[in-house]
């Protein structure tokens, strides 16, 4: 195929969902306003962008100095530059990329030349670290993959694309393509652009054409175990015009399932990366979530830009068994530990729940870029549900600790955010910082879609631009509060004074009779609440269609609108196939999901009994971390004292902003189900027995201790074994009946002298009454952390009668643990 490069213009540039330019293309294809074109004026995302560009991308571009330092090692590798090798890592160099797409975005809002530099550096050594033939992936190129294995090492293969299930060298490239684009829209600076392409084409000619340096002159012809590539070969088709990438992306789509299935469990089953079936066949929501929303969203732009509906039905009927059987009110998806994903239909457990952040990031992306190729509402509905609540839940108001794990519930006692309880300044594995810092400044490119004559306005917030229809541009103007004000006003002012053109303006489905599209959740009794729409004053009537309401006249320049969307609040309530949440309600207020936190309020937040029934009413925080935010008030009673009272209940996105304690989501609306409700010390343990316990210490302080205040707590019992210094440990629980492990937590004693954190730990498990190596998950490790918990998953189902610790000590010292937390797969 003859090559054809191009640049398009910026302003047919997309970053999220693609421009919806095809070879094809109609007067009614919708394309996206940029994000660099449409300029932030409000209250709530323009903070978040200002935090991002002076806290979290320095924060976060400091963290992944590692993977720099892996590139510099690789280029002086290559080039005969003395150096120490790098060290081998399947996707470290993704965060890295992912932190550069982020600091892309952030220059539009304002060129830093001191961050440009930066930017132009780390570049650089992305060119130096690649091969002639354009290969990229430091561990292959210098040769320290040789020595590990595929699940006892690294997990990466002994060559390049000998291991595609799990290497993760597609997915590390499909961000560097994302960062590259953004890049180039951001500054107009093509260097790392061309970076992208040489290796897009290399990939092209192992995969699908051969290559006698690569699988032996074998195409190589297999989808990536992670998808991400995919939907980032598309941005590069719309960023070089060259439609080499788009065929590549859809070909990649086309194989997924067909040539190559793993045969295995946990990490290796078929469905695990959604390769059980061709994608065309598959109709429901399966595997780990961030891969499966990736791949939904690059066959949603496929479709779009091919025009290739054979892939509609297959997205139609996973989307709709999202949002009818496997996504939590909040949005979030992949409820399951272990695979990171989703679990049997309505198993949507609240303590437990996973919700990975980047899984709400994917949740954003599938669904915008459905509503790209469908014009409906209801899939912006979604999206703006995973985003305000699952997605901003991920990263601090200051903009520097993080979840990974998104939970419904927590206790005072549980750690469940990779084995921290609340917010971690960073992880082992960092895809969701790196992945917020990238999405938020999106959002902008996520506000307005048009046509030749139509203006879809999707999300709300303060904002201006300028939309380039068919017969002139129209500039747009809009006010408001969102989402804590029920207002947005819009000026809309054509070019040369007047033009006609429709207006579609949203219409939330949390307007209506419930929170989110699907039949998971509803609100308790008629709550409808009416909304109005007005033009210059003036009342108009109109019926949504496709979730949007239309206004087709004649616009004059200095035009008003104003859409008002009531947001009282509500309750709501879970189908009864959700088992976790019968009895139970959940306060929403507009797009946004609240929770209580045991700041707010006297006693536990489970304790609180709710009636759909009871008063509400609505406060502006006025000062502290959560200033401007909106509480809500709701009359309630606790079972710990019986008194009636006032539960104080917070966005869910800001929970965890002023200290770590309980929070609750779905309330109890009757006592037995409260008092149910208050955690209480694990009763599964029959017995805990040590090599050797020091005669001040107790062995059972492990399993009985709450959440300790740091290595150092000695408030609390512990276990140690002084004065055996140098001397491994065993430590084993006995458990009351066989468990199906989901995680296992330890938190180590350091008192910074004779008992210090291990050197390294391992874990068994009992089963049939023999002993057996615990399958750790494929992105877990055996850390040693100080002042958290060190959490580790089973990669695949276990059932165990026992577990048992190993544990080497420092060789001076003697080991502690002060606490060890079991979770159990529900």
């Amino acid at each position: 195929m003859k090559k054809q490069h191009f640049i398009l213009p910026l302003a047919c540039v997309a970053v999220l969902a693609g421009c919806s330019a095809r070879s094809n293309t109609d007067d009614a294809t919708l394309q996206q306003i940029p994000f660099q074109q449409v300029t932030l004026e409000d209250n709530f995302w323009l903070p978040r962008l200002k935090t991002q560009k002076e806290v979290l991308v320095p924060f976060a571009l400091d963290k992944v100095r590692p993977a720099m330092d892996n590139l510099r090692k690789t280029g002086n590798w290559l080039h005969g530059v003395k150096d120490e090798l790098p060290f081998p890592h399947r996707y470290v160099a993704s965060d890295l990329y992912k932190v550069m797409e982020g600091a892309a975005y952030l220059l539009t809002l304002e060129r830093d030349a001191a961050l440009e530099h930066t930017m132009d550096s780390i570049i650089d050594l992305i060119g130096r670290a690649q091969q002639d033939d354009g290969y990229l992936y430091e561990a292959h190129t210098t040769g320290v993959s040789a020595n590990h294995e595929h699940w006892g090492g690294a997990g990466m293969g002994d060559r390049p694309y000998s291991w595609v299930v799990h290497s993760h060298e597609l997915y590390n490239m499909g961000h560097m393509y994302e960062g590259a684009v953004a890049y180039w829209q951001a500054t107009g600076k093509d260097k790392w652009l061309r970076i992208a392409e040489k290796n897009a084409r290399h990939i092209n000619h192992v995969f699908f054409e051969g290559d006698p340096n690569y699988n032996g002159g074998k195409p190589v012809n297999q989808a990536p175990g992670h998808e991400e590539i995919e939907l980032a070969l598309v941005k590069l088709f719309h960023a070089t015009g060259d439609t080499l990438y788009l065929n590549m992306a859809k070909r990649f789509i086309d194989i997924r399932g067909v040539t190559y299935r793993p045969d295995g469990d946990g990490v290796m089953s078929p469905s695990y990366a959604q390769q059980h079936l061709p994608v065309r066949q598959q109709t429901k929501a399966v595997g780990h979530a961030v891969r499966a929303t990736y791949l939904y969203s690059g066959m949603a732009d496929v479709m779009a830009q091919t025009g290739d509906t054979t892939l509609r039905p297959a997205l139609d009927s996973i989307w709709t068994n999202i949002v009818d059987t496997r996504m939590h009110i909040t949005g979030g998806l992949g409820a399951v530990h272990g695979i990171e994903g989703f679990g049997p239909e309505y198993l949507l457990p609240n303590k437990e729940a996973y919700n990975e952040t980047c899984a709400a990031v994917g949740n954003v992306m599938f669904n915008y870029r459905m509503f790209m190729a469908e014009k409906d509402a209801r899939y912006i509905d979604v999206a703006e549900v995973a985003l305000y609540n699952n997605v901003l839940a991920g990263v601090s108001l200051s903009g520097n600790r993080f979840f990974y794990v998104n939970p419904l519930e927590t206790d005072s006692r549980q750690a469940f955010n990779q084995g921290v309880k609340g917010r971690s300044p960073w992880f082992g594995t960092a895809c969701c910082p790196s992945n917020i810092a990238r999405l938020i400044p999106q959002i902008p490119g996520m506000m307005y879609a048009y046509t030749d004559d139509d203006i879809y306005c999707t999300f709300y917030a303060g904002t201006s631009t300028v939309i380039p229809l068919k017969k002139g541009k129209v500039s747009l103007s809009q006010q408001t509060e969102y989402p804590f004000g029920e207002t947005i006003r819009f000026e809309i002012s054509p070019e040369g004074g007047s033009g006609r053109f429709a207006l579609h303006l949203r219409i939330p489905t949390w307007t209506g009779t419930q929170f989110v599209p699907g039949r998971l959740y509803s609100y308790a009794g008629d709550s409808r609440a009416a909304w109005q729409l007005l033009v210059n004053g003036e009342e108009v009537k109109a019926v949504p269609e496709k979730g949007f309401v239309t206004v087709s006249r004649t616009w004059k320049r200095g035009d008003r609108v104003e859409l008002r969307l009531p947001m009282p609040v509500r309750f709501n309530r879970a189908l009864p196939q959700v088992e976790a949440d019968r009895g139970r309600l959940c306060v929403t207020r507009g797009p946004l999901v609240y929770c209580a936190e045991a700041v707010d309020n006297a006693a536990m937040p489970a304790s609180y009994v709710l009636s759909p029934d009871d008063a509400t009413g609505v406060r502006k925080a006025s000062d502290g971390p959560l200033k401007g935010i909106d509480f809500v008030m709701v009359e309630a009673r606790s079972v710990q004292d019986g008194a009636d009272g006032t539960l104080t209940m917070v966005p869910y996105y800001a929970w965890d902003n002023r200290g770590d304690d309980a929070m609750t989501v779905w309330m109890a609306d009757n006592d037995s189900l409260a008092r149910a409700s208050i955690p209480v010390i694990p009763e599964y343990i029959s017995d805990v027995k040590a090599t050797h316990t020091f005669e001040q210490d107790d062995v059972l302080a492990m399993v009985t201790n709450g959440y300790p205040a740091s290595s150092h707590d000695t408030s609390i019992p512990r276990w140690t074994s002084w004065p055996e210094k140098g001397r491994e440990q065993t430590v084993e629980m006995t458990l009351k009946r066989p468990l199906r492990l989901q995680s296992l937590s330890v938190y180590w004693y350091d008192d910074n002298g004779g008992v210090q954190v291990p050197q390294s730990w391992t874990l068994e498990y009992k089963a049939d009454g023999q002993w057996k190596p615990f399958p750790i998950y494929v992105t877990d490790e055996y850390r040693v952390l100080k002042d958290q918990y060190n959490m580790v998953h089973p990669g695949e189902d276990i059932k165990a009668e026992a577990l048992r610790l190993h544990i080497v000590p420092e060789a001076d010292a003697a080991a502690g643990i002060l606490s060890v937390q079991i979770e159990e797969v529900k």
